[in-house]
């Protein structure tokens, strides 16, 4: 038996589909944060919270006088360039 395309069917499968995207729309809408915080929270517990702690720890406690000093250089980037050769120019 063969059966024919008809109108009212075409326009049922687009209704069918569009219902389906604005369905997936608005369901991704109401769970995407929920999944995003699922997933944060599988995050950090996998690397074990080290990304969160360093912003919230202090280094140093309150009061505390720290000196940071940058250790000095020597001179000897002149040396560590490379040897100097004198040259003539050929005419």
């Amino acid at each position: 038996m063969l059966q024919t395309a008809s109108f009212v069917g075409f326009v049922r499968t687009i209704l069918i589909i569009l219902l389906i995207y604005y369905g997936i729309k608005i369901l991704s809408r109401i769970f995407a944060p929920y999944l995003l915080r699922y997933m944060s929270r599988k995050m950090q517990e996998k690397y074990g919270g080290q990304f969160y702690q360093q912003k919230n720890e202090p280094k140093h406690k309150e009061g505390e006088t720290v000196i940071d000093k940058v250790p000095k250089r020597e001179n000897s980037s002149d040396k560590s360039i490379g040897e100097y050769v004198d040259y003539e120019e050929i005419e």
